[in-house]
């Protein structure tokens, strides 16, 4: 979303990540984003939640969805798919650990563009029911139907198109 606008609410959500053992010989780990809690625990960021077969679980940190009114249909379209989803975004980093949460979104467009920088660790994972519920309640709040309006094609002018290659030939 644009950083112009500022959000009519934002909902704190903490982010589950989880590292497996990679069967690569080149990677150790794979990383990525398994679910969002819908709060922010009292718990330090990278904290291990489970570990299991192979897998880590970790609480990788907080993060906020933020909703925009003008964002609402995509919301709704989300919240209407069948399995609705939150789009967890982590960036390499430096430091102990080798990602940071960067961004979670409910936007489906949102969370796929985040996919252009190909470094960047893009999950949709399900959205829990007390994040749902609150995003049904912005949407019914705030959702503006906007009408379709498809512009007019011009149509062409071949006379136009004729003396603007006649003024190219003019100036070399």
């Amino acid at each position: 979303m644009s950083s112009a606008a500022s959000p009519s609410l934002s909902i704190a959500v903490g982010v589950v990540v989880e590292r497996r053992r990679s069967t690569s010989p080149w990677v150790d780990f794979v990383w990525r984003g398994i679910a969002v809690l819908p709060d922010e625990p009292a718990t330090e960021p990278w904290t291990v939640l489970r570990e299991q077969d192979g897998s880590t679980l970790f609480y990788a940190g907080s993060a906020t969805v933020d909703l925009y009114p003008s964002e609402t249909a995509r919301y709704r379209d989300n919240l209407v798919s069948g399995s609705p989803s939150i789009w967890t975004v982590l960036s390499p980093a430096e430091g102990a650990w080798p990602y940071a949460v960067t961004a979670v979104t409910a936007d489906p467009a949102e969370g796929e563009g985040f996919t252009e920088a190909a470094d960047n660790l893009v999950e949709a994972v399900p959205m829990p029911e007390a994040l749902r519920d609150a995003i049904e309640r912005f949407v019914a709040e705030r959702h503006v139907e906007r009408e379709f309006v498809k512009r007019k094609r011009r149509r062409a002018d071949p006379e136009a198109l004729a003396r603007r290659d006649q003024e190219g030939d003019r100036n070399e």
